[in-house]
């Protein structure tokens, strides 16, 4: 597997501040990886400076999207080369419907034929999104409103995946519903890496984790080696 991102070194301060100390990190193509830990942690901070959202503060480090230095450039470029994030809290659009919600992620792509193809696929993944087509985003639950973020998200056709709290605020069957089509969009190649603060869902549905701990990482290892480290399983998966 090649390396897809390669975050070196990085630093974020707000101010004086210091959220971020020193991160390194790396996903191949393929993988899923988590970043767990408490929140405040920096865990946000770190996939909102990938993907190109933080705005202000001070940045130090490199973080690399598939070779290319990406630290300095504003998000839409950093999307443009295939680095997608879905964000904490959805952000869709209340006043538009779920298709035309889905359609916004394709608006730079000019094969529309695939776009039909693809929306299909999302239907598919997400059946309560179909059902829902002409609805206003507004409407949704929010276990509904994550599908369609998702959704949206994949419709860029994106070589990275980012998820910032994707079980946010959901009830427990929405959320295994939701980290279910994970696992099933890793299956079409998409490379993933997600902020969860579920560290058990999560540790069960990625390949390789971090754990964050006051702006550092304190912890790397496949997700079943950190599902059977004691200090993990007490301080984060509530095991005695």
């Amino acid at each position: 597997m090649s390396m897809l991102l390669e975050v070196k070194d990085f630093h974020y301060s707000y101010g004086n501040i210091h959220v971020v100390k020193g991160i390194n990190l790396h996903v191949k193509e393929g993988e899923i990886v988590t970043l767990i830990g408490a929140n405040g942690a920096g865990k946000t901070t770190t996939l909102r400076t990938i993907s190109g959202l933080t705005h202000g503060g001070g940045v130090k480090g490199e973080i690399l999207f598939n070779g290319k230095h990406i630290q300095k450039m504003p998000g839409n470029k950093i999307t443009a080369l295939g680095l997608c994030q879905v964000l904490e809290g959805r952000h869709i659009f209340s006043k538009l419907t779920v298709r035309e919600n889905l359609m916004v992620g394709a608006y730079t792509r000019k094969d529309m034929d695939n776009v039909k193809r693809e929306l299909e696929d999302i239907y598919k993944l997400f059946p309560r999104l179909k059902e829902r087509s002409d609805q206003f985003g507004g409407t949704l639950s929010g276990g509904e409103q994550q599908m369609l973020a998702i959704g949206r998200a994949l419709l860029g056709k994106p070589k990275l995946l980012l998820l910032d709290e994707p079980s946010l605020g959901l009830a427990p069957l929405v959320i295994r519903e939701i980290f279910d089509a994970i696992l099933r969009i890793r299956e079409t190649g998409m490379t993933i890496l997600f902020v969860e603060q579920n560290s058990k869902i999560a540790l069960e549905t990625a390949d390789r984790g971090y754990v964050v701990q006051n702006g550092e990482i304190v912890l790397e290892d496949t997700c079943e080696n950190l599902a059977n480290n004691e200090d993990v399983k007490k301080a984060y998966l509530g095991e005695q």
